[in-house]
């Protein structure tokens, strides 16, 4: 088998929600496991996090997958129901969902009768991507209201990592919501970290229980945060360019002088960025880091679908069979992520279905 692996640590999980639990000692954790546990499998992280409160997933796939594996905790569809018949599942199985849209209220209105939904009422404090506009929100409570008693007002911020994110899509929840007598849900992975004013009674952590950051300019390790995935490979083939040689898919680099290559048994088809380092003309702009060896290094010349090109010219030990992070342990996902202009989030959904996944405590 190629050498490719995505491991997942359980024990990092594990502490990862504890640092949710400290930040917001007070609230309820509704761990996010959504997009299949951010590329980890949902499967293999569910129990990792079997002390969280609750889970909050996309779709229904992810939502039965959590209840056939025993989970009895609320389950939280994100997005709530697409279709009318849906709604059927969400009563069978006993799940949560979230309510954005009138067409989900008239859905919730032409529901068979039985045990009422729980259902989480979304507000756009200016996201505009889902929600009630603020002005409309306390009519479609009231109107949720006589179908339901058991709802969660919510909303979802933007910018909840910058110094006054969320100071006023706050300002506004407050004001329509503050002498209502309902559960709150408001806080992200970054709210959770940085805004301890949004804790309310549930919080929703995210990328923060698999290690990478939420909050711009500042590491994971900031926060005491650990990866959760390290994803690793080793060196197949070692090339020996002379100065003028050319490297790879549209020769994008060329060396200037004596360099060590070493290829790597990873390429998009595993998930790993095509665009990964910036190049103009011949001329190397810069690399991503990778480390080989136990060292670091950056990456060289454009990624191919299989494989990829390291910098070994001073890691003179590293041949054949060396070691490989690609990131993890030695490497942030996000410093990946930023050398790739994208986030640590798309790396870890991106890892591909071939590439094979181990889990340990």
């Amino acid at each position: 088998m190629r050498p490719i692996l995505a491991t997942i640590s359980q024990s990092a999980l594990r502490h990862n929600l504890a640092v949710v639990k400290k930040h917001a000692p007070n609230s309820k954790v509704m761990a996010a496991v959504k997009a299949n546990g951010y590329g980890h499998g949902i499967e293999r992280i569910a129990h990792a996090l079997c002390a969280a409160d609750g889970f909050a997933v996309l779709g229904l796939n992810e939502a039965i997958i959590l209840r056939e594996m025993g989970f009895e905790q609320p389950i939280l569809l994100l997005e709530g129901v697409f279709q009318p018949e849906e709604l059927a599942i969400v009563k069978a199985y006993q799940l949560s969902l979230v309510v954005h849209c009138s067409q989900q209220v008239v859905m919730l209105e032409k529901a068979s009768p039985g045990k009422p939904f729980n259902v989480f009422l979304k507000m756009n404090t200016g996201m505009n991507r889902l929600g009630f506009k603020p002005q409309d929100y306390l009519t479609v409570l009231e109107h949720v209201s006589k179908l339901t008693p058991h709802i969660t007002l919510m909303t979802h911020f933007s910018t909840a990592d910058a110094a006054h994110g969320v100071d006023a899509p706050l300002a506004i929840f407050k004001q329509i919501t503050q002498h209502l007598p309902y559960p709150t849900s408001l806080a992200n992975s970054a709210a959770i970290l940085c805004q301890p004013q949004t804790h309310a009674d549930w919080v929703r952590p995210g990328i923060m229980l698999y290690g990478a950051t939420p909050a711009t300019g500042k590491p994971a390790t900031q926060f005491s945060l650990m990866p959760v995935m390290q994803f690793t490979s080793e060196i197949i083939s070692v090339q020996t360019l002379q100065a003028g040689d050319t490297l790879g898919y549209g020769n994008r680099f060329t060396a200037t002088k004596i360099t060590r290559v070493g290829v790597v048994a990873c390429g998009y088809a595993d998930g790993y960025p095509r665009h990964a380092g910036q190049f103009s003309n011949s001329q190397q702009l810069h690399g991503v880091p990778i480390v080989v060896a136990g060292r670091l290094t950056q990456t060289l010349g454009r990624v191919s679908m299989d494989m990829l090109f390291a910098d070994l010219t001073d890691i003179p030990e590293a041949n054949v069979g060396a070691p490989v992070e690609l990131w993890g342990e030695q490497v942030p996902v996000d410093a990946v992520a930023e050398a790739c202009g994208t986030i640590g989030y798309e790396l870890l959904c991106a890892v591909a279905p071939r590439v094979l996944m181990k889990v340990v405590d």
